[in-house]
């Protein structure tokens, strides 16, 4: 078959009798091949911001699990710490058990609302300027331009031959880079024992097997993620760009090329020229500066991109050109198409922060903090669990009396020892018995559960008569704290064979 489809250079449909050599030959490939991005220094507003979150993100992600916070004796010092082996999370005065998993399901919600606001307010504010992935980027970028110099020199020793010079250059670029991805391996570790502990016992080699084997997991990851796969991973491997992309609207700002000012393109002479003799050029002066400082390699100018991670650098880049041929500033910036279809119609440009899309998010993150807030600050520190016994489920004595088993936890969240009494309520006469202690004969038999434990205790509950009794009567399990008075309850069922 030789009529075959082919797309033309302008995008047009065209009918052709062309062989498959032919078709080979003029066919373009689906996937163009990667080219290596050499971004550009600059500096300008956006480049400070990213300057300063980076300071700040780095400060606590490696000097966070050092934080010391006093939580009284016997308790684990550490401000932030996953403690497995006793099944605890502790943020600072924040103590959490396994069951309040409730707590990291909240905030994952507010999480991904806080995500949706910032895309409907400022696009891919995350992405641009507090993903890790751009992060750990910009450290590799610094560090790779203090050792190798900025893009030209780059572009040019890669097109060189290998020198001795050169390899000393490579050499300590990937040290440096490895060292980082090192200790950025070793600070998560330290989230999940007491870190100078930890710290002394890695540099000894006394530290536990999984320690060596995840520090060295996360420092592959961000040598390679951070050194080598950069801007593919925002490209190809993150979904938020593909999810951002459904979540936005009209109104959102994006960094924009603005076209009603930048076109039609010319040189600077060229431009100067025409605006002598009255005509219209407008203020890109095509230098390529917005592409050479991407640091994903994309021209602002063809319009809104998936690999745009919004960061702002071609703004300062634009900001400085402008300057220097004194012109406004901003010919890049955070708009949208409104804005621009405004301003060609002569109409003043709006922003629009506030609307139902951004009220909506605002709202639903109040309301789900301040639901989590409210039962964190009203959570009990005393909890008992019962589960009836299955087989048998109602024992009758020889003397007409009717017994049921229990088996209830009893759980003690404070950081300190606490004697406990045991009620059961809803039977009139009825007799507890806690098996394995002396309690027979007590109306209220006492247990003592340690600081920050669980007690699992087997309870025996006997009626002396079944006459008053139905098939089945509700029963409350419930348990004081003799000192602070604190009281908690669980609801379950006594039940006649």
């Amino acid at each position: 078959m030789t009529l075959l489809l082919r797309m033309s250079n302008n995008g047009h449909a065209m009918n052709k009798n062309l062989t498959p050599a032919e078709l080979e030959a003029n066919t373009e490939p689906l996937y163009a091949a990667h080219k290596k991005v050499y971004p550009q220094a600059v500096s300008g507003r956006f480049r400070r911001i990213k300057w300063g979150l980076m300071a700040v993100c780095l400060g606590i992600y490696y000097l966070l699990p050092f934080v010391r916070w006093d939580r009284g004796p016997d308790a684990p010092s550490q401000a932030v710490l996953v403690d497995f082996p006793n099944s605890r999370f502790y943020f600072f005065f924040i103590e959490l058990w396994p069951q309040e998993v409730y707590y990291f399901t909240g905030l994952l919600i507010l999480a991904a609302l806080a995500l949706f606001l910032m895309n409907a307010i400022g696009g891919r504010i995350w992405c641009g300027y507090l993903c890790p992935q751009t992060v750990w980027t910009d450290l590799f970028y610094a560090v790779e331009r203090l050792v190798e110099g900025d893009r030209r020199e780059r572009i040019k020793k890669d097109d060189s031959k290998l020198t001795a010079g050169r390899v000393a250059e490579l050499a300590t670029k990937h040290t440096i880079w490895i060292f980082i991805a090192w200790w950025t391996g070793g600070a998560w570790v330290l989230y999940f024992a007491d870190a100078p502990t930890l710290v002394i016992d890695l540099a000894t080699f006394r530290a536990p097997v999984v320690a060596y084997v995840w520090i060295g997991i996360l420092t592959f990851t961000t040598y390679a993620l951070a050194g080598f796969m950069r801007e593919q991973v925002c490209v190809y491997m993150c979904p938020w760009p593909r999810i951002q992309a459904a979540l936005t609207d009209e109104w959102a700002l994006n960094v924009t090329y603005r076209y009603d000012r930048g076109e039609p393109r010319f040189s600077l002479k060229k431009a100067t020229e025409l605006r002598a003799q009255g005509e219209r050029a407008g203020d890109c002066v095509d230098c390529g500066q917005c592409v050479a400082v991407c640091p994903t390699g994309i021209d602002i100018r063809n319009g809104a991109q998936l690999d745009c991670i919004q960061c702002g650098l071609c703004i300062d880049a634009c900001d400085a050109v402008m300057t220097k041929v004194g012109r406004p500033v901003r010919l890049i910036a955070y708009d949208n198409e409104i804005n621009i279809e405004r301003r060609v119609a002569g109409k003043p440009p709006i922003f629009k922060a506030v609307r139902p899309r951004t009220v909506l998010y605002s709202t639903v993150i109040a309301v789900v903090g301040s639901i989590m807030l409210y039962v964190l600050a009203t959570r009990a520190f005393l909890d008992i669990n019962v589960l009836h016994d299955r087989n048998p489920i109602a024992v009758a004595l020889s003397d007409g009396s009717v017994r049921n088993a229990y088996t209830v936890r009893l759980l003690n969240k404070r950081a300190y020892s606490r004697t406990l009494a045991l009620d059961v309520t809803g039977l009139s006469g009825a007799q507890v018995q806690i098996v394995g202690l002396d309690s027979l004969g007590m109306t209220r038999p006492v247990i003592v559960v340690g600081r920050d434990q669980t007690e699992e205790i087997r309870v025996l509950v006997t009626v002396p008569s079944r006459e008053s009794l139905d098939k089945s009567t509700d029963v409350a399990f419930v348990v004081t704290d003799l000192g602070l008075g604190e009281m908690a309850a669980a609801r379950d069922h006594f039940i006649l064979p």
